[in-house]
């Protein structure tokens, strides 16, 4: 199966596991596309996953230099976009319909699905504003991998973790396949 796929990456200590996401996807032959917000960059660099996706890594909305990859070029590109990690920021973001950078905007551009696997304290997301975030989007058929019960950032146990690279990679081809 060849798909595209757009893999958002969000600020979040999980966002090393983007790398491990992307080469599985690659191997499995889909065509990658990495968009990371400005918070992600903090945790991740572009370099490491434009060597790993083959593709140059997305950052800013209007970088002149290659401005031909706005937007809309970008959802048009994907089959499937997924977000992983996918933090309260960009939930709330998404669900309350706010395009202040590339992926909100890309992400509301396209028209097929959109995955999220959420990754953040577990204050955070036992949050009623996040759970209703959450809700929102599955209403408007967004697929949501729950994250992970397990040691935390702050050294705490609890639910938060990004769902297993495994998990989440069997969830991407199982609805590649549906669409």
């Amino acid at each position: 199966m060849h798909k595209n796929i757009v893999v958002g990456v969000c600020g979040s200590i999980a966002a090393y596991k983007s790398v491990e996401i992307v080469r599985e996807l690659k191997k499995k032959n889909w065509d990658v596309q990495v968009v990371l917000t400005k918070e992600a960059k903090h945790f991740i660099t572009p370099l490491t996953l434009s060597v790993l996706s083959g593709r140059p890594v997305y950052t800013k909305m209007f970088d002149v230099k290659n401005f031909r990859e706005d937007h809309i070029s970008i959802s048009e590109f994907a089959d499937i976009i997924l977000i992983a990690p996918a933090t309260a920021s960009i939930i709330g973001k998404i669900a309350s319909g706010i395009c202040d950078d590339l992926l909100t905007c890309s992400v509301y551009a396209f028209k097929g699905p959109v995955i999220l696997a959420p990754a953040m304290n577990e204050n955070m997301w036992l949050n009623p504003i996040t759970q209703e975030n959450v809700e929102k989007l599955q209403k408007y058929n967004y697929y949501v991998i729950p994250p992970e019960k397990g040691p935390l950032a702050s050294g705490k146990e609890g639910v938060g973790r990004l769902p297993e690279i495994n998990k989440i990679i069997s969830f991407t081809e199982k609805i590649g396949r549906e669409k």
